[in-house]
């Protein structure tokens, strides 16, 4: 199955109220390089949360838009690609149906799953509502990761394809195990098993583990 792609990239900017984000990004086209950075001319803010090899993209499904315009329509026309800050954008491919770990083709490339997109509190800011990170989160309507296992010139005129799959995990099933379950041993180790699975997620399911309790994500979510 091929996946035509939107890409999209942009730079840190300012935002009032908030801190520094690059989550505005504009569509290009045309051919572009793919680093295990990500893509040439895309930026992050707040290096410890945003990119690096395990975050080098983001990808939010275009379906997803419909449901966010009807549950807030007063900021409707808010919710178009890429409102999320995604760098990839697609119809047909959700956090159901792709899996922790998939490789994807991509041009010259091959892009891996690594985990949910973990919300934050920029978001809040960006589409002006209070709690959208924490909504967002318990809708699994959050969108994935990528790190690049290859890099190479990549362009919107090459679709996805996905290569290999290597998990039983979906990054729906993901979400749920890592935000909405209570603390569940057997899970955690589940989700550890999911080949390809982030170096933070894995660090973070493993201290769950060996701690007993779930960490708290109230400043990733909040701010504060």
């Amino acid at each position: 199955m091929r996946y035509p792609v939107e890409v999209f990239t942009g730079k840190v900017r300012d935002y009032e109220g908030s801190r520094p984000s690059a989550i505005a990004k504009v569509q290009v086209a045309g051919e572009l390089a793919l680093t295990e950075s990500g893509l040439a001319g895309d930026e992050q803010a707040e290096s410890k949360i945003h990119g690096g090899p395990d975050r080098a993209l983001c990808h939010y499904p275009r379906e997803h838009y419909l449901h966010w315009a009807r549950e807030f329509p007063e900021q409707a026309e808010l919710f178009v690609a890429p409102a999320f800050g995604e760098n990839l954008s697609t119809s047909g491919l959700t956090e159901e149906n792709v899996f922790i770990g998939d490789i994807f083709r991509w041009g010259e490339t091959f892009i891996q799953v690594t985990q949910p997109r973990s919300p934050c509190f920029k978001l809040n800011f960006h589409f002006g509502i209070s709690d959208m990170a924490s909504i967002m989160q318990a809708s699994g309507k959050t969108g994935w990761l990528y790190r690049v296992i290859a890099g190479g010139k990549v362009s919107a005129g090459a679709p996805l394809t996905l290569a290999s799959r290597v998990s039983d995990v979906t990054v729906y099933e993901a979400g749920v195990i890592a935000w909405s379950m209570p603390f569940d041993d057997e899970q955690y180790h589940r989700l550890l098993s999911a080949a390809g699975l982030s170096a933070s997620w894995t660090r973070t399911m493993q201290k769950r583990r060996v701690s007993g309790k779930i960490e708290d994500n109230s400043r990733r979510l909040w701010g504060r």
